[in-house]
């Protein structure tokens, strides 16, 4: 039987997001037979990777050190087995400028988009940068952090006016802000999975919101919220589903992410799918898409993550 370390929890402003897909995680893993601890990332975190306290760890830390590479790359030190993606390949999916980037240089459609730190307001002007966006990029826009998920800091902006207010809210959350052309569409997130035959994109998930609402952290997590996720059939007329799951394989391969992914799209009125980001540790929660698409596909929950389990244990350290 594996001693398995779910890691789950942390600093970020995700936190309590972690945590429950850390407890959901863990449900399935004992419904499979399997012995678990919870690790959070907190003082005796080092202690227990460095004692090799479990036989493989599975990381279900959100934002921050679970996304950007930091706890990936203590794992890999420590030579303890872990279900994931790499550290390396952690912070180049983090980063959504870096990530954006690399999907057009291998000819993937991403909105166009501008990275601003937040030092150039000071050495430019904030008002003659406001106006230089809105002439090249035109509104409306979304703004949000460069790095960091779960919606947290973003804002579509529709109004020049109300630019420098989502501005600010977006620095509160990451040193460099992404503004990216709005597109109207169908809103898509693909969960990928690789059980060991390569990376397969199971049914996407079409999000659906009441007319004025916004995907934002309590649509995404309240259970109470009136989002809408529908399981997408191939044949589905509303979106290319085959060429959408055709891209989300393209983009967890093209960032060398491993195991499990969550790749999320916009097609807008000409038809072709749009990436806008891609999750490295997917939400496990309740609501949470990558479940939902999972069972939706008619696999048992439980045996899917022992296999990536069991996948991370001969892999090896």
């Amino acid at each position: 039987m594996h001693q398995v370390a779910v890691i789950s929890g942390g600093l970020s402003h995700e936190r309590d997001v972690s945590v429950r897909s850390g407890r959901r995680l863990a449900e399935q893993l004992v419904k499979a037979g399997l012995d678990v601890d919870h690790w959070d990332v907190d003082e005796r975190f080092v202690g227990l990777v460095s004692d090799r306290d479990a036989d493989v760890a599975f990381v279900a830390l959100h934002g921050g050190s679970g996304e950007n590479g930091t706890v990936q790359a203590l794992l890999e030190l420590a030579g303890l087995p872990y279900v994931g993606s790499t550290a390396g390949a952690c912070r180049g999916a983090y980063d959504k400028a870096i990530a954006k980037t690399r999907m057009v240089e291998a000819g993937l459609s991403t909105p166009p988009w501008v990275t601003l730190p937040s030092t150039i307001f000071r050495e430019v002007g904030p008002e003659n940068l406001y106006h230089l966006v809105d002439s090249v990029i035109g509104l409306p826009l979304v703004v949000k952090p460069v790095t960091g998920g779960s919606s947290l800091g973003v804002t579509v902006v529709r109004e020049e006016k109300d630019l420098p207010g989502a501005l600010v809210q977006a620095y509160a959350y990451a040193p460099d802000v992404l503004l990216e052309a709005y597109v109207a569409g169908h809103e898509v997130t693909v969960p990928v999975l690789d059980l060991g035959e390569g990376p397969k994109a199971l049914a996407p998930m079409l999000i659906e919101l009441p007319e004025g609402t916004v995907y934002d952290y309590q649509a995404r997590y309240d259970a109470s919220s009136n989002v809408r996720y529908t399981s997408l059939s191939d044949d589905d007329p509303r979106v290319d589903v085959v060429a959408v799951r055709a891209v989300a394989e393209r983009v967890h391969s093209l960032l060398g992410l491993r195991d499990l992914s969550r790749v999320d799209v916009i097609v807008g009125a000409d038809g072709v799918p749009q990436v806008l980001e891609a999750a490295v540790t997917p939400g496990l929660t309740e609501t949470s898409t990558f479940p939902l698409a999972v069972t939706s596909a008619g696999l048992e929950l439980s045996e899917v993550y022992a296999t990536l389990v069991g996948n991370a244990k001969k892999r090896g350290g």
